[in-house]
């Protein structure tokens, strides 16, 4: 097994199944905080885009600044130019989204649209089921019908 020098991911060969994918849109890179949130997009098979796959989050409680991480490499790919839009899927924790503003602040004066996932009710919940910081962000977040 290896680890991607592009992405991350880890695959039997450097660069992975997933970055030599010529059916793949490259210029959409979906960020995630490791290797099985890559599976887990996969398996859900949502979007053919690229992963950069970031090795945790940021927590300087747990020493974790963001040299420890593969936010360089990040960003040094989305400098190539090659990328127009980037998808943040890191977990809605304060680790989470405090690495997702650490990005979006590396990011700046990059000519690429940034957006991460939406947060709120799952498909399928039940309202009554769902705690208060699910609810106010799903409010936070509606759509129009």
């Amino acid at each position: 097994m290896r680890i991607c020098s592009c992405c991350g991911n880890v695959d039997t060969m450097d660069p992975c199944t997933v970055c030599t994918d010529v059916q793949r849109d490259q210029s959409v890179i979906i960020v995630v905080e490791d290797v099985s949130d890559l599976w887990a997009l996969e398996r859900a098979g949502a979007m053919n885009a690229a992963y950069h796959v970031l090795g945790g989050t940021l927590s300087p409680l747990d020493g974790i600044g963001p040299d420890d991480l593969n936010i360089r490499g990040l960003v040094d790919r989305v400098a190539k130019g090659d990328v127009r839009e980037l998808i943040v899927a890191v977990n809605a924790t304060v680790e989470g989204q405090t690495t997702a503003h650490y990005i979006t602040d590396q990011l700046s004066g990059l000519d690429v649209k940034i957006t991460r996932l939406a947060h709120g009710v799952p498909v399928g919940g039940e309202l009554d089921y769902l705690d208060e910081g699910t609810l106010t962000a799903a409010l936070r977040a509606r759509t129009a019908i």
